[in-house]
């Protein structure tokens, strides 16, 4: 996909949904969630895109901040630095955690030579779920597939994960 920014093999066409998605800071920003399946297997790619981030913090700096706030610098540059931060730290690696599920693996990994959060959860049901967490260019690339109890880690989805510019050409 030329418009999100990536290429990835997914079990058959994907179906893409148009949401938002809340920064850590309160910002909705616009996403597409990429998702197939394959029998009882389920595989999702969301793409957040944070571009308008920092117009979207100040907005609501100036919203939220006190009239009679003695530096009114300041307190949009806090919401400029918040903007920053998410864009550094951006992940949905803490929504993953909220899960009712046992984290069995979490490490500091590489797709594409993107550096992200590595996650793999057992579920109640015993089936897996295996996540890749990253931002680039901008945008916060949420990867992840879950397979039942006995079945093969997705890993050709997960490694199949790259990059493209607005002309479809690998970043790497």
């Amino acid at each position: 996909n030329n418009d999100d920014g990536f290429k990835l093999d997914f079990p058959g066409a994907p179906t893409v949904t148009t949401t938002t998605f809340k920064s850590e800071y309160g910002a909705d920003l616009p996403a597409h969630v990429y998702s197939a399946t394959k029998g009882q297997e389920q595989y999702s790619l969301t793409v957040v895109d944070y571009r308008e981030a920092p117009r979207l913090l100040d907005e609501k700096a100036k919203a939220t901040c006190p009239k009679d706030f003695p530096d009114e610098r300041s307190c949009g540059l806090t919401n400029a630095v918040a903007s920053r931060t998410e864009k550094i730290n951006a992940s949905a690696t803490y929504g993953f955690l909220q899960r009712n599920a046992k984290l069995t693996h979490l490490a500091y990994a590489w797709q594409d030579l993107v550096a992200g959060h590595e996650l793999q959860l057992l579920n109640p049901d015993n089936s897996r779920t295996f996540a890749f967490i990253a931002m680039h260019t901008d945008r916060l690339y949420i990867l992840e597939g879950t397979v039942p109890k006995g079945y093969p880690p997705p890993v050709l989805f997960q490694q199949s994960m790259g990059y493209v510019d607005r002309n479809g050409n690998g970043m790497r």
